[in-house]
């Protein structure tokens, strides 16, 4: 039946990507410069290569090929130099004075400069739907290798977002700069078939060392259609799932990369009450012992083994992984101690297995959205052991349209990753002054932690304080906290890898299983 099914994928491959589109395939995946790549449907830049809207529409952050950034993430999630030499911040932490270097130049010929660096930033302030540009006032050149940053407020980690935005040359940005991108990065757009491919080629003139591969294809396909395409030797790389991870594909490896792709739950933290239509809060998640209890009743390896194959690590935190990351998030599986927390909570076991205090039955749903397999496994998982517990948690289907208002009272099955302690910001800090963005949360000292380290001009003091947001020995968000969040799993990156092509060592990708693997496609090569 499975050989069957592959057959009409196979099939349903050559007519959704094309003739012409097989016959280019063909001809350049015997190159031993090029590489053909699948990625999701969703990873096709919804607005074109433009650094000002976003590039992949389904990424979470990532790199740009086509533009430079000032600077760049290391492997471990360190600040390092791409165009910028130098930066200084001033005590206030209100200006950032970077210095470019001086032998970079745009595709055109043009070279890149300082007012190209401070136009970018300024229109991404003033047009950007993707990154948060709040804190920056405007950007200016002083001359042509320095930009200073005029910030709103202090903001220490903005090295991060100069991470990842693209610089964009002045002089012939126009409204279709998108499908149209002139940059300074390691490779060129050659041609953008909407909807089936795209066709990157090395930028010559390169600043830095002149990348491996000269041609870098990119094919978006469905998941099923992505192993087809392994299967039948249309591809070098194809991205994969732990769903078909199993699957021996002839001369094909399968690749892991470990992620920060984190699948997690919001528990409520507050009682339930309604404000303008909306209910926010919940009843039972709002008692911290439940909120206790299911983060150690949660058995994470073997929802890892039953619902992903065993292709993915255990999550303890949103910032797994990372130099922020807090160790004290760290919880062992103890369905006996859960139990008695919630024994000694006063959750009695009632004559149905359902526990009960106060009248207020321990009775909740979880929320997953369509289309989403690995979530709606995890849902079904979670639901199995909290029975163990006495909670009675029941799945349900919504779509994204309705999903953040319902989050505001119900668990939601959310995925989230990126490289920045922004995440953990926009996830726990109460940024309306009351309530957090994503699920009724407040807690004063892990705010005022985080605004403290936004403030702190020192990078690894600001790390130190990140960590002390999740736990300070007192209080946090960890288990010993409140405990607002239960992360579950980082989901592995998989890729079935044509035997003979080198990819190189990987940082931690980020939510989004797409361009990240790209990220140093320019030191790949053939043995």
């Amino acid at each position: 039946m499975r050989k069957n099914v592959f057959c009409l994928v196979c099939i349903l491959l050559i007519v959704l990507v094309g003739c012409k589109t097989n016959v280019e395939t063909k001809k350049n995946i015997a190159k031993k410069d090029t590489v053909v790549v699948t990625m999701p449907v969703t990873s096709e830049p919804e607005y074109g290569f433009n650094p000002v809207y976003g590039w992949g529409a389904g990424e979470h952050t990532h790199e740009p090929l086509i533009q430079s950034t000032l600077f760049i993430t290391t492997n471990d999630l360190q600040i390092d130099y791409d165009l910028a030499t130098d930066y200084f911040v001033s005590e206030d932490g209100m200006t950032w004075t970077v210095t470019i270097r001086e032998d970079a130049y745009f595709t055109d010929g043009e070279k890149l400069t300082a007012e190209d660096v401070a136009f970018t930033y300024n229109t991404c302030k003033q047009n950007s739907s993707v990154n948060d540009f709040t804190m920056l006032d405007y950007a200016e050149a002083i001359d042509e290798k320095t930009v200073v940053f005029h910030m709103t407020r202090p903001f220490s980690v903005w090295s991060y977002t100069m991470a990842l935005v693209g610089i964009v040359p002045e002089h012939v940005y126009t409204s279709d700069y998108g499908e149209n991108p002139v940059g300074s990065g390691k490779y060129i757009l050659k041609q953008w078939d909407k909807g089936q491919q795209v066709i990157l080629e090395a930028n010559a003139n390169y600043y830095d060392n002149a990348p491996k591969i000269k041609t870098v294809i990119v094919l978006f396909m469905e998941e099923e259609i992505s192993l087809a395409a392994a299967q039948s030797e249309q591809s070098d790389v194809s991205y994969t799932s732990a769903t078909y991870a199993d699957i021996s594909v002839a001369d094909y490896e399968l690749y892991s990369v470990i992620s920060l792709d984190n699948r997690g739950i919001n528990l409520p933290t507050q009682p339930a009450e309604q404000k303008d239509g909306i209910v926010y809060g919940n009843d039972v998640t709002s008692d911290i012992a439940i909120r206790r209890a299911i983060n150690i009743a949660l058995n994470r390896e073997s929802m890892i083994s039953n619902v992903l194959n065993g292709y993915a690590s255990p999550a303890y935190s949103i910032c797994d992984n990372t130099p922020w990351y807090q160790k004290d998030s760290e919880v062992q599986y103890n369905l006996e101690q859960a139990n008695t927390i919630l024994d000694d909570a006063g959750w009695t076991i009632g004559d149905d297995g359902i526990r009960n205090k106060n009248d207020i039955r321990a009775a909740f749903s979880i929320l997953y959205p369509p289309s989403d397999s690995i979530r709606q496994g995890i849902a079904e998982e979670f639901c199995n052991n909290m029975k163990q517990i006495g909670l009675e948690v029941t799945p349900e289907c919504v779509g994204w349209d309705i999903a953040y208002d319902l989050a505001q009272s119900q668990p939601l099955v959310w995925g989230w990753g990126a490289h920045t302690p922004m995440e953990l910001y926009n996830i726990y800090h109460s940024q309306n002054g009351e309530y957090a963005r994503y699920s009724p949360y407040y807690n004063e000292t892990v705010d005022s932690y985080m605004d403290e380290a936004l403030k702190s001009t020192d990078i690894e003091t600001a790390y130190t304080l990140w960590q002390k947001a999740q736990w300070n020995g007192a209080t946090g968000i960890t288990q010993k906290g409140d405990i607002p969040w239960i992360w579950i799993c980082n989901v592995d990156h998989l890729y079935f890898v044509k035997q003979g092509l080198i990819i190189s060592e990987q940082k931690i990708h980020p939510h989004g299983h797409g361009w990240s693997l790209l990220n140093n496609v320019d030191t790949w090569e053939w043995q």
